[in-house]
């Protein structure tokens, strides 16, 4: 689904920025901090969450000067939609896993569900240790436990894009976090 330039433009016109590139790559350099000191000794399989967590993951690799590897996982609840449905699973490394010490990286903690089931399925696929880390987490009640053990910023509960969070697919590329405006979502 696409959406025409015009309105691209009128979105964006609308949006909030709640936290700006700067403060991004500041939150980054803490997040990098808190996972070295847990994980850096630990020879730790970095696991991508798709699609969301590759602009994160490309700003965090370079800062982890330690030994890791990288992989994805693929879990998705939105296929371009505002609104999250059911689970859909397009790829589980489940052989890779097992016995690994796994950080689990995406862009948003939102309701939790993806995470949730992420993380769910690296234990269950036998890693060693499992750890998450997420840019943004949004702060809201959450049915589950689900927490992140690594967050960049912290921000209200309202529909976000930018730094990998999408509006319609678009906007992963936005530098800084922006709140759609109501009338958009």
């Amino acid at each position: 689904m696409s959406i025409t330039r015009e309105e691209y433009e009128a979105v964006s016109a609308r949006a909030e920025r709640l936290v700006s590139g700067a403060e991004i790559e500041r939150a980054m350099d803490r997040m990098a901090d808190g996972i070295t000191a847990a994980l850096g000794e630990r020879d730790p399989l970095v696991l991508c969450v798709m699609t969301g967590g590759v602009p994160v993951v490309g700003r965090l690799l370079h800062r982890l000067r330690f030994p890791l590897r990288l992989s994805y996982i693929h879990a998705t609840r939105y296929r371009g939609a505002t609104s999250g449905g059911a689970l859909e699973w397009r790829y589980r490394p489940s052989a890779a896993i097992r016995g690994e010490h796994v950080l689990v990286v995406d862009d948003i903690l939102d309701a939790g569900l993806t995470l949730e089931a992420v993380v769910a399925a690296c234990r269950e696929d036998g890693a060693a240790s499992v750890h998450s880390a997420v840019l943004v987490e949004k702060m809201r009640e959450r049915p589950g436990a689900c927490q992140a053990d690594f967050v960049g910023v912290r921000v209200p509960d309202r529909y976000l894009y930018g730094c990998g969070l999408d509006y319609k697919g678009y906007f992963r590329n936005a530098d800084g976090i922006y709140a759609v405006a109501p009338e958009d979502v």
